[in-house]
């Protein structure tokens, strides 16, 4: 039938990208599409009232259950309102929502039942979600409709991402103000959970009574998937998530396409969409616009995340615009079961915080690596276009007015399991228009980010290029426009380094700052040195000899 049809082609074997970044050519698996039967279960025939007020649980759980106990098939969502409380998907069930039908979760919390789940890669208790899977497989979500989650309800909301009759009309709305009045909490147990450490982890001692009275505080991501195998997310819009929006957790064989995922710009912990600890992904032809990050990929946190020890790998991102988000697409910082084989090509990132943004911090653990990206292009970008920094402090990418920020104390810390690492990423044909600063680079002194290769660079920024504690790094066909040119680049206890055919600005102030008494090897090819006012100035223990130059581009 045609509500399914999509659902029903194979996705072949998807070819390794990036070839003109020197990846080697061969084929990830396959991810498999699920499919269904073509009988359907409308959910008018298990009572279900469109009319914005009747709450609809039992009728839409009732059709999922019927149609998962009779073999499966397409729940069908006709066009109208659709007021409900959480939803559960069981195997073979393929929940479509027709042109015009609104699936509208409750702003009533007691809906929700506090339960085990996960919150940014710890197990925790959490309020249930809108929808959520546990071990099903060969489910769908479909159609044209539209998935809302209520997440006004349950944020909190920043004074500064407001302007000020926001501002006061949230705080007319009701709930309560932090103590120094700069956040909106929606009620007395939100705020009381935000001034606990770990408030929802699962510990000795902590009793019901206890979660109880942060519950609040306690967001759902809008829809989780938890050890799902062969499953389809297509053509449906998922907007306004009390947390995360989109969120498969442990699943195998997920397909992402055609999907609006969409929160406001002020959304907390509003990311698009987090894979965490997945295998066979595809997520293509499908826009983000949200208040995090946008499409991020994740393994865990921390020891837990080490403890579970399943890398996100094997991943394709195709064709996806992102506009609104702290990362177009993001790695980490939750990253400690590791990532391995992430593909992404011919993207879009409009008003992004960051284009193209790897985090970590000590403590994480975990490698990263084996990451191709290509064709990707940037617009007005607020930070950085490409960031690697493995001193993540779970902050916003860009200050807030009068926000300030220091710069973390650099130490040598002992190799541990606990020292996360990125290496072996590719990136290739980048045109960005519109950044704070083109590139930075920031690993740490006793684990460098290693063998990162950047080639065919085209970048529009007020910045160039900043690194510290980096090696093996190749800059090759990189042209800067930048309007700062003291320095161009700006390098630090790095070690081979390469640039070969750099262009940047005439007449540049500086072109290079090189410090640290670890830096090494640092050499410039097919590039004239002699445009800029100043090639080159050495601090901090570096040496002219760390910088080489091939004698035809003197």
């Amino acid at each position: 039938m045609h509500l399914i049809k999509k659902s029903l082609l194979l996705l072949l074997f998807i070819p390794l990208l990036c070839a003109t970044t020197g990846a080697q050519s061969s084929k990830l698996p396959h991810v498999q599409l699920p499919t269904f039967k073509k009988d359907s279960f409308n959910i008018l025939q298990f009572g279900a009232k469109a009319d914005g007020i009747t709450l609809n649980t039992k009728s839409i759980n009732d059709a999922i259950n019927s149609c998962n106990a009779k073999g499966g098939g397409v729940v069908v969502i006709p066009a109208g309102f659709w007021l409900t409380g959480p939803i559960e998907l069981k195997s073979n069930v393929n929940l479509h929502l027709q042109k015009n039908a609104l699936l509208q979760f409750s702003k009533d919390f007691d809906q929700y039942h506090l339960i085990e789940g996960n919150w940014e890669g710890v197990p925790q208790m959490r309020n249930q979600s809108p929808i959520s899977a546990t071990n099903a497989t060969n489910i769908a979500i479909t159609g044209f409709g539209i998935i809302d989650g209520n997440g006004d309800a349950w944020r909190m909301v920043k004074k500064d991402k407001l302007n000020e009759t926001q501002w006061k009309k949230l705080v007319a709305s009701g709930g309560v103000l932090s103590d120094d009045k700069k956040t909106w909490f929606p009620s007395e147990k939100s705020l009381k959970g935000s001034k606990l450490s770990n408030p929802g982890v699962i510990a000795i001692g902590k009793t019901s009574e206890y979660y109880n009275e942060i519950k609040d505080f306690l967001r759902p991501n809008l829809l989780v998937l938890t050890l799902c195998k062969k499953v389809l997310l297509e053509d449906v819009t998922f907007q306004n998530s009390p947390a995360w929006n989109l969120h498969p957790l442990m699943c195998k064989d997920l397909t992402v396409r055609h999907v609006y995922v969409k929160n406001p710009f002020y959304a907390q912990n509003g990311d698009g969409i987090d894979v965490e600890s997945c295998k066979n992904v595809l997520i293509e032809n499908s826009t983000f616009d949200v208040g995090d990050d946008g499409i991020c990929i994740k393994s865990g946190r921390d020891e837990a995340g080490r403890m579970r020890g399943m890398p996100t790998i094997n991943l394709l991102v195709r064709n996806c615009t992102v506009y609104h988000a702290h990362g177009g697409f993001v790695i980490g910082s939750e990253m400690s079961g590791g990532a391995k084989n992430l593909y992404v090509e011919n993207c879009t990132f409009i008003g992004t915080d960051v284009g193209l943004r790897f985090k970590t911090t000590r403590g994480r653990g975990g490698i990263v690596e084996n990451v191709y990206i290509n064709n990707i292009v940037m617009k007005d970008i607020a930070a950085e276009a490409i960031l690697f920094d493995m001193y993540y402090s779970a902050q916003d990418p860009v200050p807030l007015a009068g926000e300030k920020r220091e710069a973390p104390i650099v130490q040598m810390l002992p190799v541990t399991e606990a020292t996360p690492q990125f290496r072996n990423f590719y990136v290739s044909d980048i045109t960005c228009d519109g950044a704070e600063k083109a590139v930075f680079i920031r690993g740490l002194p006793e684990m460098h980010i290693q063998n990162i290769n950047l080639q065919n660079l085209v970048i529009k920024s007020k910045h160039g290029i900043e690194m510290s504690e980096a090696t093996d790094v190749s800059f090759k066909n990189v042209q800067l426009v930048i309007e700062n040119t003291n320095p161009v680049a700006d390098i630090l206890n790095s070690s081979n380094v390469v640039f070969d055919k750099l262009i940047y600005p005439y007449r540049a102030d500086l072109l290079f700052r090189i410090g640290g008494e670890r830096t090494s090897n640092i050499s410039l090819a097919h590039t004239n040195p002699g445009l800029a006012k100043q090639i080159s100035q050495f601090e901090f223990g570096a040496k002219g000899s760390d910088l080489k130059m091939n004698a035809d581009d003197h």
